[in-house]
């Protein structure tokens, strides 16, 4: 099944899709992002023990912000009123992190792209926060998790 590219129009030229006549429904797309470090730097992060301050709650702030901005930075996405913004960010091995970032609307397009940017935008923050003593610090992987609403349905990763 060959699928319509929606961002281009028929000349194939680059183009913001109309959503007006699209129906305001209740969305939600959930995002992660993992970083590596050094276990002395995951452990300096934790104990609030690096310069900067405090690392999981300026990443929050920035991803929560990020999320609000993210028609600013990616040319085709459209203004989203958003409903609810969280980032849970966990230890989930002695050198890693996990940045997991939900997003809400009701609205009539999705916020998939608001996720990702939301936890894309915190584990560089974390990076940023985090560099003068761990240079080396990896943002290993940046994907959607779910997403539900919409015309196109619910997508949930599998395995």
């Amino acid at each position: 099944m060959t699928e319509e590219l929606t961002h281009l129009n028929n000349k194939g030229e680059a183009r913001m899709v109309d959503i007006s006549d699209k129906d305001y429904t209740k969305r939600l797309a959930v995002a992660q992002s993992l970083l590596n470090m050094r276990q002395e730097t995951l452990d300096k992060i934790l104990s609030g023990d690096l310069p900067k301050g405090d690392v999981l709650a300026t990443a929050r702030i920035a991803g929560i912000m990020a999320a609000k901005k993210c028609y600013e930075l990616i040319p085709m996405c459209h203004p989203i009123s958003l409903t609810g913004v969280e980032l849970e960010i966990e230890k989930i091995s002695p050198s890693n992190l996990r940045i997991t970032a939900t997003v809400k609307t009701t609205g009539k397009t999705g916020v998939e792209m608001e996720a990702l940017t939301a936890a894309s935008v915190a584990a560089l923050t974390i990076y940023d926060m985090a560099k003068a003593v761990d240079k080396a610090i990896v943002i290993a992987e940046t994907k959607l998790i779910s997403k539900s609403g919409g015309k196109s349905g619910d997508f949930k990763v599998t395995a």
